[in-house]
């Protein structure tokens, strides 16, 4: 019987060694789960505010930058034909020139 008391004390002592392992393991992931969360906050506010500043400062550069056109005065109206132009001055199709043959050749 001296056998089987011996087992006892070996087993619990396994069985406390899984246990305390076991925690350690389950710590560990809850520790890197709240890092990784932590990690995925920061960066997302540090992407937001980086998003956030580029689009201000663009719409303060448009606002700097880009003057507002002033209009001009044009002295002929926009729908009248070029002055260069007119159906006469149309080019002509180039004539082809056939030598004529004269009588006695």
């Amino acid at each position: 019987m001296a056998a089987r008391g011996s087992r006892t004390p070996q087993r619990m002592r396994t069985e406390a060694e899984r246990a305390r392992l076991y925690a350690a393991r389950a710590a560990w992931h809850a520790k890197v789960l709240r890092r990784r969360r932590r990690d995925t906050v920061v960066a997302a506010l540090v992407g937001s505010i980086i998003v956030v500043g580029a689009i201000a400062s663009q719409a303060v550069h448009a606002q700097v930058t880009a003057p507002e056109p002033t209009p001009s005065r044009t002295s002929a109206p926009a729908d009248s034909p070029s002055p260069g132009f007119s159906p006469s001055s149309a080019p002509t199709p180039a004539r082809s020139v056939t030598p004529t043959q004269t009588p006695g050749e």
